[in-house]
């Protein structure tokens, strides 16, 4: 969504229509589950806020992700201080298998992209998570088209390595 001349989407408006993304996006830059909520609430929170700042054609989506970056870079801060890891699981007495699985599946996903740095992680979120196109991967994440198309490359072979590290090492990817 990008706004024109005189279209300023209500707080109501935005949540309504990008509280799943921003959650989405939040959940991938490292927020624990255990936290996610409250960083949601702060993302909105800095929306209802500087909603009035934002610029006549500027990409909504954009910034929300801006927002996003600096809302899961304080969030992981404040759980390295409490000395917690960032994928806690929480509790899981009642949850079925699958649900342990589940579990498992997006533990073992957010502790790979936890080896990424911002820049590599942010785009390939974006690009595989989010199936935005590269030329939107590179608004947002305001780079040149072929820096993102080079992070997003870079991200891969990380992960990739990470992988097969995991499994010489006997370790189950699901």
């Amino acid at each position: 969504m990008t706004l024109q001349h005189q279209d300023r989407p209500s707080l109501r408006d935005v949540f309504d229509a990008h509280a799943p993304y921003v959650g989405r996006c939040l959940r991938h830059l490292g927020v624990s589950e255990g936290e996610l909520d409250d960083a949601v609430q702060e993302v909105f929170l800095v929306v209802h806020r500087r909603l009035g700042e934002l610029r006549p054609g500027s990409a909504l989506r954009s910034w929300l992700y801006a927002i996003c970056l600096r809302v899961a870079r304080a969030s992981r801060r404040r759980s390295a201080a409490r000395d917690q890891p960032i994928g806690e699981v929480g509790d899981t007495i009642g949850a079925t298998a699958s649900d342990v699985r589940r579990v498992d599946a997006k533990d073992a996903a957010q502790s790979l992209l936890a080896v990424l740095d911002e820049d590599k992680r942010s785009v390939f979120v974006l690009y595989h998570v989010e199936q935005m196109s590269m030329r939107e991967v590179a608004e947002i994440v305001e780079c040149p088209l072929q820096t993102a198309y080079s992070r997003l490359k870079a991200a891969q072979k990380i992960l990739q390595e990470a992988i097969a590290d995991r499994r010489r090492r006997g370790e189950p990817w699901p």
